[in-house]
């Protein structure tokens, strides 16, 4: 007899079986009902972390740069925008920009669908950043580590910047969020990779915020733009409900809500030589976002063990040179120990997987063999920030 799990795998939910004294990690989600999304995001907006409050800093006329997240993000876009609008004046020109970073146009239908009625009226228009369409861009100067800062040239026609988003771990940049939604939101992708480079520092790692290379530079990136930024973020649980918000000044604020995020997703848990991930959409859509996955298992991995991934992967592997250097060369195998596996069980063909970083498997007990020992399962490990039990 073994265990018998529902794991979040892509489209819909794959069962899985797995040897008896298996460890089963997850987020230590709270179990009351957070308040109303809409109650949340509004009480940060009257008090906003260092920053006067948003209305404060928005003339009638002006123009506003709201940017949102894309598709690879679940959030709640709609109320972040509505909550957004609810402070400018009716005469403020909004522009919406979608923060694509390196992940190219977005298909824009799904996004506009996600704000009311009401709220899309007072959308002048829409941005839909291209970080490789370099007519676009405008270059801003060079961070001290010496990454060149290019944005959408909808940086500079705009009066302030709005930046949306949700804090989660991300396993370079510390946490998502903050000023990423400018920088690299609406960065150029040469200049954004050169700043991914330093995710093979030490302390370019999830959870840090202060003495974290990549997150620095993120920081010194967005101080170089030439206008007013302001920051309203949610803070998701690990079932994607909004348990808190900030609203203010870029940094500060960020922090304030990094500090909220922690304890959501922190847990410990043994080495283990075999360990099992896998997690919802999108971030199973493609394997280059559910390298994440295998990112954030990495600390638990034993010398010599084998990290399975459970991920459909219904939109492909990704751009394979990044997938397979930018990822997993640079980011993901240095934090793995030297002796490891990685075998990948989703919806693409052998051949697909073997062009990758990852071995090719039908299933998770394909890959798991007839070792009876034990596993490691994360069944949502892209946002765990995972530690070794002492």
């Amino acid at each position: 007899m073994g265990i018998r799990l529902e794991l979040d795998y892509g489209r819909r939910p794959r069962s899985i079986e797995v040897p008896d004294g298996s460890c089963i990690v997850r987020a230590p989600t709270p179990g009351d009902d957070p308040p109303p999304l809409d109650h949340l995001l509004a009480t940060a907006l009257d008090h906003p972390v260092d920053a006067a409050r948003l209305e404060a800093q928005v003339a009638a006329g002006a123009r506003v740069l709201v940017v949102v997240s894309d598709a690879t993000r679940a959030e709640p876009r709609g109320h972040l925008v509505a909550a957004v609008l609810a402070r400018l004046p009716e005469r403020a020109d909004v522009t919406v920009a979608v923060a694509t970073g390196t992940h190219g146009p977005a298909p824009l239908e799904d996004l506009v669908a996600d704000l009311a009625p009401t709220d899309r009226r007072r959308i002048a228009a829409w941005v839909n950043h291209d970080g490789a369409d370099r007519a676009s861009l405008v270059a801003l100067g060079t961070t001290r580590r010496g990454t060149p800062v290019t944005v959408n040239r909808a940086v500079l026609d705009s009066d302030v910047i709005v930046a949306t988003g949700c804090i989660i771990p991300h396993y370079f940049a510390g946490f998502g969020a903050g000023c990423k939604a400018i920088f690299p939101g609406l960065g150029g992708s040469l200049e954004v990779r050169i700043n991914h480079r330093l995710k093979t520092e030490p302390g370019s790692r999830a959870g840090a915020v202060e003495d974290n290379p990549c997150r620095a530079d993120l920081e010194d990136a967005n101080a170089l733009l030439p206008r007013p930024t302001f920051l309203l973020n949610a803070v998701l649980d690990d079932d994607g409900r909004a348990r808190a918000a900030v609203a203010g000044q870029l940094g500060a604020a960020f922090r304030a809500g990094a500090a909220l995020c922690e304890p959501l997703y922190r847990v410990a848990a043994p080495r283990c030589r075999r360990i099992i991930v896998s997690g919802r959409g999108p971030v199973t859509a493609s394997l280059y976002q559910a390298s994440k996955l295998i990112a954030a298992a990495a600390p638990l991995l034993a010398p010599g063990g084998t990290i399975i991934a459970a991920a459909e992967c219904e939109q492909g592997i990704g751009p394979l040179d990044i997938v397979n250097h930018g990822i997993y060369e640079i980011g993901i195998k240095p934090r793995l120990p030297r002796d490891h596996r990685i075998v990948l069980v989703s919806g693409m063909a052998r051949d697909q997987v073997e062009r990758t970083y990852c071995e090719w498997a039908p299933s998770v007990e394909a890959a798991l063999g007839a070792d009876p020992s034990p596993v490691t399962v994360l069944p949502r490990a892209s946002r765990l920030l995972c530690q070794v039990e002492p």
